[in-house]
Order: structure tokens, then C-alpha cells, then sequence
């Protein structure tokens, strides 16, 4: 079972969320569904902020001096303790989402800046349990469960040119 709370760090993501909340709570619980994780208790913190916020924990966290479009913080790094979960609950960590960012790169990319927010949505909850992109193997891997994902979702392949 996965629980999402979103908090709105930047009135921008209002509307959207408003109007999406249970299709980006839908999209978090699919990509969920697609790991071989135990089916306890997990909590997941969705951020919607903005480009000011995102650069300074880029920079904090990741020592790059500049927005980017999404973040992740794992509550924990061992995938093991995730799978080691009880049933008392366990949360994942946070996905992050800087507004101004997500916009231009929907806009420059052509796509919706719903979808693209999903799209980013479920590259973070990877991200929380335990996939990650740092070689081309497990970056096909990664790819892989996010084109999965989003095509149930009804979302086109992002990677697609």
C-alpha cells in the first residue's frame, strides 16, 4: 500500500493539483506496483515548489549551482531496507518538483506540463527505491519501467524523438 501527501510549497502547482491530484497519486501508486517491493505500509512526500527552492537544495545537496527539474531524497540508500520494510509503515522519501523548470522543458519538448510532471514524478519514485541512471545499463533499466508506466498512464514514450 502507498500513501501520497503532496505539499505545495509554490501557489503555481494549485491549480494543476487540484485538478490532477488522484492521476498523479494513481501514477505514483502504478510505478509502485511495478517493483518486486513487500506490500507493506510506505509513505511518499511529493514537493511542489519552485526553481528558487530546487537550486538551493541542488546546490546544498548535489553541489550544482542551478534549478533542476526534479529531486529525489530517499529516506533510506539500502534498497535492502526497503525490502526489509514492516508492516508498521515506511517512508520512502521525497520527490521534489521545481515549477518553472518542468514548464519550459514541456514547452521546449512539446509535451503537456501535466505529463511531463508525471513523467518526472515517476523518475523520482524510482529514484526512492533504489534505480538510478549513473551507467547505460541501469539507465535502459530505469527507461524501461518509466515508458512502462507511462504508457498505461496513457503518456507517450518521453524518450521517443
Amino acid at each position: 500500500m502507498l500513501s501520497v501527501q503532496f505539499l505545495v510549497h509554490n501557489s503555481g502547482w494549485n491549480a494543476l493539483l487540484t485538478k490532477e491530484r488522484a492521476f498523479f497519486r494513481q501514477a505514483l501508486k502504478k510505478t509502485f506496483s511495478y517493483l518486486d517491493l513487500p506490500r507493506n505500509k510506505f509513505t511518499v512526500s511529493v514537493v511542489l515548489t519552485d526553481d528558487a527552492e530546487v537550486h538551493k537544495l541542488n546546490k546544498e545537496y548535489r553541489g550544482k549551482d542551478k534549478p533542476t527539474n526534479v529531486l529525489s531524497f530517499p529516506q533510506h540508500e539500502d534498497l535492502h531496507d526497503i525490502l526489509a520494510a514492516n508492516d508498521n509503515g515506511f517512508e520512502l522519501g521525497d520527490i521534489v518538483l521545481a515549477l518553472e523548470t518542468i514548464k519550459a522543458e514541456a514547452k521546449e519538448q512539446k509535451k503537456t506540463f501535466k505529463n511531463h510532471a508525471v513523467h518526472l514524478m515517476v523518475h523520482g519514485m524510482l529514484h526512492l527505491c533504489g534505480y538510478d541512471h549513473m551507467t547505460d545499463e541501469q539507465a535502459r533499466e530505469m527507461e524501461a519501467l518509466e515508458i512502462a508506466v507511462l504508457q498505461e498512464l496513457k503518456i507517450k514514450n518521453p524518450y521517443a524523438v
